[in-house]
């Protein structure tokens, strides 16, 4: 078995909250005074790094944390519109049945996480969420010393370039799946160990499916 701890992302790699987005990212640029998206900006947004995405909306960085704060109270009121991509659950079975330990980690909030899964919540072992947009690789690390893996054999799942970069900066696999919010080119062109266009890929590739 190639891996012993998967660690997720939820939203654009589980659940299906980009349209989701689309439809507020504007309403919280008003409330807190950065540039609005245009529809035809939002391609070019999915090949860009968080960085540069945060640059180009003319974002301060020391209002982050607020928004933080105001987009996970806005997904809790919309729970109901986001769902989980088909799959997610068949997937996150198989790999719970073959052994793979599974973990979240996210920037929605442990409550909004949990509803979102539903009965797959139980078959997560670990928890860590309310991430900071660059505080991945602090609670990739804790989640790794909870759950006892060593590193060589954990990988982390998302669908943004900075998943891909936290994992690195822990030095642990990463995995990019092709259906979320960055473009399916921006994620390969940081050469993931994995890239996955579909979600049955998933177990296949950490592990043996019973």
């Amino acid at each position: 078995m190639p891996y012993s701890l998967a660690i997720f992302d939820l939203d654009g790699t589980l659940a299906d909250s980009f349209p989701w987005f689309l439809r507020t990212i504007n309403d919280v640029a008003d409330r807190f005074g950065f540039r609005r998206v245009a529809d035809e900006e939002v391609e070019g947004l999915r090949h860009a790094s968080t960085r540069e995405i945060l640059t180009r909306l003319e974002v301060p960085l020391w209002k982050l944390p607020a928004i933080a704060r105001h987009a996970r109270r806005l997904k809790a009121e919309a729970a109901a519109e986001i769902s989980l991509f088909a799959g997610v659950e068949a997937m996150l079975e198989a790999l719970s049945q073959s052994g793979v330990q599974l973990a979240l980690v996210t920037s929605d909030s442990e409550a909004n996480a949990r509803e979102k899964l539903g009965d797959a919540a139980a078959l997560f072992s670990h928890f860590d969420c309310a991430a900071s947009l660059f505080g991945k690789p602090a609670k990739f690390r804790r989640v790794i010393r909870r759950a006892g893996a060593e590193r060589s054999r954990v990988i982390s799942i998302g669908d943004e370039v900075r998943d891909i970069e936290a994992a690195r900066a822990v030095g642990i696999a990463c995995g990019a799946v092709c259906w979320g919010y960055a473009a399916p080119a921006a994620l390969r062109a940081q050469k993931p160990d994995h890239t996955f266009e579909r979600m049955d890929e998933i177990a296949r590739a950490l592990g043996p499916v019973p």
